[in-house]
């Protein structure tokens, strides 16, 4: 039997657009990318400060957090309370694939793309040290290798921005309340500290999403002198993220019932594809006996990987930054998968956000970089060799290279990591529009513009070299200390608001 709450409100519910929470986010951001472009060996020397007391501050409070967050969503999930659906309605607005389609595209799937070839690879080449005694470049190095990997794009990331708080504000809007930030708190902050919540939440997504873009135009540019023997340079850099931009502005503009929906089944698509034909032309025995190794030590270690404490200088750039990196994108991606998920029961959304995702993301990483693996263990040096000369760009071309149809096989790639990085830019500018506006359809313009200023802030970074995308990278973590304590809120509030609700569910049926 499903539960429906039935004092549910429409999408109607909203507030007055907010001016002063779009000028504080959009200002604050500018500033940044103004002082990198300034004087760049300031900024950078000032974020990582900043950054060092970020992560020995919070570092053990986001991996207790990120635990807690996953135990308290699945506990909900599994209870007679998971088959409460929310935001007043009897029916989901999509599907089912097109929803978990939507879900996989714009959570985490920009940064998996491009971690999932590289990030295995470092691992096997140096084993973290809670694997330590692990030979490197070894066999025995694979398991290890991948279920670090597994960890950081797995369970506990993809709960910690998509499960609590999104059940959360579905059950606040039924009540009349917008999906904004601060609606995280029950709506008690008003004016200006209200404003400050949502434009520090709507500062540290954008930071978090302009980070892989401008990464991602280094990788794309590389990849343009390697296949087309195009300048490696700042001209191809732009050129990509204006095509970048373009694509994921008439995304936004289109709506998530058109452009964001549609380039979500579109990357799902492909990626389908291109896994078939890595099996198949790759190294499918190899990759099967990896996913069972990178499993069995991820489900057996991952309680001491998960609260792993005995080496702070690695984990502030492994574990601790991705924790702080998910978190920075907590509020909006709650407020996202809360406007796509009405009609949706709690376990469904839980199930599908913290469990079925994982999983394909950590297939993903398994079949690309399980390859790289495979073929650096044939051949040393074949794809490391190339990962250390021209750093994370390389690690994939230099993967794909080496298989049958490599002349079509990369050029696919290179397609899928643009459009996925595209439908997280679209969410994201979104997500920012549903803030800024107080309306669940923002209007077009200003999401255009969202999509648009983290492409201008990307731009003006990478006017700085590589250097500058770093030194955001920091930022993003300073901007998630505040962010991660309002996410923590939701530790309490969705089991109260939860339960409270399926009993008044369950007493009106």
């Amino acid at each position: 039997m499903t539960v429906r709450a039935k004092d549910g409100h429409d999408e109607g519910a909203s507030t007055r657009g907010d001016v002063l929470t779009g000028r504080l986010a959009a200002g604050t951001l500018g500033l940044f990318a103004l002082a990198a472009l300034v004087d760049l060996d300031a900024t950078r020397a000032s974020m990582n400060a900043a950054f060092a007391w970020t992560t020995a501050t919070f570092g053990l409070f986001w991996q207790l957090l990120a635990v807690a967050t996953l135990v308290v969503a699945l506990g909900l999930a599994l209870s007679p309370a998971g088959r409460l659906r929310l935001g007043g309605r009897d029916m989901p607005e999509m599907p089912y694939g097109r929803w978990l389609a939507v879900i996989l595209c714009t959570l985490l799937a920009g940064g998996g793309v491009f971690w999932s070839a590289a990030e295995p690879l470092v691992h096997f080449q140096t084993p973290p040290p809670v694997f330590r005694g692990v030979a490197a470049h070894s066999a025995a190095a694979v398991g290890p290798a991948l279920a670090q990997s597994y960890l950081h794009w797995g369970f506990l990331a993809w709960g910690l921005v998509g499960t609590l708080g999104a059940l959360v504000l579905l059950i606040r809007q039924e009540d009349g309340a917008a999906l904004l930030p601060r609606t995280l708190l029950g709506g008690r902050l008003r004016g200006p500290a209200g404003s400050a919540v949502d434009a520090v939440s709507i500062l540290a997504a954008l930071a978090g999403t302009i980070g892989p873009i401008g990464f991602l135009g280094l990788q794309l540019a590389y990849a343009a002198k390697v296949l087309l023997g195009a300048p490696d340079g700042y001209g191809t850099q732009v050129a990509v993220l204006g095509a970048l931009v373009a694509l994921a502005t008439a995304s936004a503009v289109s709506g998530i019932d058109r452009g964001i929906q549609w380039l979500s089944r579109l990357n799902v698509a492909l990626a389908l594809g291109l896994t078939v034909a890595l099996l198949a032309l790759g190294r499918p025995g190899f990759v099967a006996r990896a996913l069972s190794a990178g499993a069995t030590t991820y489900l057996v270690e991952l309680p001491r990987l998960a609260l792993f404490r005995d080496d702070p200088g690695w984990l502030d750039y492994w574990t601790v930054f991705y924790w702080g990196w998910f978190l920075s994108y907590g509020p909006l991606m709650s407020i996202f998968v809360a406007r796509i998920s009405r009609g949706r029961s709690v376990r469904e959304i839980v199930l599908a956000v913290a469990v079925v995702a994982p999983l394909l993301t950590n297939l993903w990483f398994t079949v690309l970089g399980g390859t790289g693996i495979g073929l650096e263990l044939e051949a040393p040096g074949s794809v490391s060799g190339a990962l250390e000369s021209d750093g994370l760009p390389a690690a994939l071309l230099a993967i794909v290279g080496q298989l049958p149809a490599a002349s079509l096989l990369t050029p696919a790639f290179v397609v899928l990591i643009f459009v996925f990085l595209a439908t997280s830019a679209d969410s994201m500018a979104y997500s920012a529009s549903i803030i800024v506006s107080g309306s669940a359809t923002p209007p077009r313009r200003q999401r255009a513009f969202w999509s648009v200023a983290m492409g201008v802030v990307a731009a003006a970074l990478l006017a700085t070299g590589e250097d500058g995308v770093k030194a955001l990278q920091s930022f993003i973590v300073v901007a998630a200390a505040p962010v991660g304590l309002l996410m923590a809120t939701c530790l309490w509030s969705a089991p109260r608001l939860v339960w409270a609700r399926y009993r008044r569910a369950c007493t009106a049926a």
